[in-house]
């Protein structure tokens, strides 16, 4: 073998690669919904990803996390202002105490006069400590300007879903709303059933499928939308009922996206309902009403309310 296809044949050669042996970690209990998931064997890495720690904590986290970081990095080069006695000038109060308010100053680059570096192992550490807090100076607010600018949706959705006729259809409707009452743009809105099923072989799977809807965009969503499935000969939900629902423990996934009109920032948000939040052969409690000038009012106090179908069938005769 020549030294060409010698090295062609090593260029083939695939390298193994060795993953990283996972450290032992205890139960973590992750919320999806309503529904909580205990997992094992993955151990956090908050080191290695601390932006993704500081999106998604709260705010109290993310202050104790910055103080904790502030608070260590002052002790640490306050003590080695302490190791060199004499390289800071003015030191009040003596001792590591001075030390360490002159670390604090240093750090958040405030330098108040009164104490300075006055030896080349003073200067050194300083520089090193300004450079540590322009660094840290420079993380926060890209860190808060992250949080504060990240798109947020305030859609309301019902608490429950229906299931009634709509034009001698059998539909599943469900209710949701801009609280912002905003205009977003070209809104699309997806709707998911997941349930439990066990194939020909006897496999267990929790089955993801798509319900189409009537209509999936909407233009200009700024007050409510009623989204509807039809459930015909072509709908997964052709042959269910409550009971069934109930027993392969389905659940529903509401999906809203589009571009708010104030921000051009693409926002999203989901509801998920379980088989118990579907009521059959009920409606939702109409929250439009017209006055007598002609202006349309929206209750939203009555958003979650339903009622059952001949009730509301009763209330539209008496209207028209």
């Amino acid at each position: 073998m020549d030294l060409m296809t010698a090295s062609n044949h090593r260029a083939k050669t695939p390298r193994r690669l060795h993953p990283i042996p996972l450290r032992p970690a205890g139960p973590r209990r992750i919320r999806i919904g309503e529904q909580e998931v205990i997992t094992q064997g993955i151990a956090r890495r908050v080191l290695q990803d601390l932006y993704h720690y500081f999106m998604t904590v709260g705010w109290p986290q993310v202050f104790g996390t910055i103080a904790a970081f502030f608070l260590v990095f002052d002790v640490l080069f306050g003590c080695l202002y302490h190791l060199v006695p004499g390289c800071i000038a003015n030191l009040n109060p003596p001792g590591f105490l001075g030390a360490f308010f002159f670390s604090v100053e240093t750090l958040a680059t405030v330098g108040y006069g009164d104490m300075h570096p006055q030896s080349l192992y003073g200067h050194v550490v300083a520089m090193i400590e300004i450079f540590v807090g322009l660094m840290m100076l420079a993380l926060i607010t890209g860190l808060m300007f992250a949080r504060f600018s990240r798109p947020r949706a305030r859609f309301l959705f019902a608490s429950s879903a229906v299931v009634r006729p709509i034009e001698g259809k059998l539909t599943l409707m469900f209710r949701a709303a801009n609280a912002r009452q905003n205009i977003v743009q070209e809104a699309s809105a997806r709707l998911r059933m997941l349930r439990d099923e066990v194939t020909e072989e006897g496999f267990h799977i929790r089955r993801i499928s798509d319900l189409p809807l009537v209509r999936s965009q909407h233009p200009v969503f700024a007050l409510g939308w009623t989204i509807m499935h039809i459930i015909d000969e072509g709908s997964p939900l052709r042959a269910e009922t409550q009971e069934s629902l109930r027993e392969t423990a389905a659940s529903f996934i509401l999906s809203l996206s589009g571009t708010d009109e104030t921000t051009g920032q693409v926002i999203m948000a989901r509801a998920e309902y379980p088989s118990t939040a579907i009521r059959w052969n009920e409606a939702f409690r109409d929250i439009l009403e017209v006055t007598e000038d002609g202006t349309l009012c929206i209750d939203y106090r009555k958003f979650d309310d339903v009622e059952p179908l001949a009730n509301w069938q009763a209330e539209q005769s008496d209207r028209s």
